[in-house]
């Protein structure tokens, strides 16, 4: 698992599993948004199993399941309402953490810049530029 903080309060990851937990709840984490569809690929946990052990070790569980490259508007109102819903810090992941990064900054375009999004985003490794018209139009929204 490589964890990549965004903010104080988010993070992302790419595929956590049951054995993650512990390591998880040690940095303090207190909830969890899976953004994998199941069956992606071979040897990846059912979300509905690692949601079990998840919530029975204290985390709060979202999963908003994103196929690669399909952010709906429903997808990104959803991620939205579940970091406004749970205590900081959050964690999402998926396959390498690009989907849950993703749905973070159009989540967050609404109330801030693209720039600013674009930044924050490079400083954890990712390019999400190919998102800014995107970013831009629900700022102006």
């Amino acid at each position: 698992m490589n964890i990549k903080q965004v903010t104080s309060g988010f993070a992302v990851a790419d595929q956590v599993t049951a054995g993650d937990l512990a390591t998880l709840k040690q940095l303090g984490y207190k909830a969890l948004i899976c953004n994998r569809p199941d069956g992606e690929t071979d040897g990846q946990p059912a979300a509905e199993a690692l949601a079990a052990e998840a919530r029975s070790q204290g985390f709060a569980w979202e999963w908003i399941p994103i196929s690669s490259g399909n952010f709906t508007d429903e997808a990104i109102t959803d991620f939205d309402a579940a970091l406004k819903r749970h205590q900081e810090p959050v964690l999402a992941f998926c396959r390498t953490g690009t989907r849950s990064i993703t749905l973070w900054a159009l989540s967050q375009a609404a109330r801030q810049p693209a720039e600013v999004l674009l930044q924050q985003a490079a400083a954890a490794g990712y390019d999400l530029s190919v998102h800014a018209g995107r970013m831009a139009e629900r700022l102006s929204s």
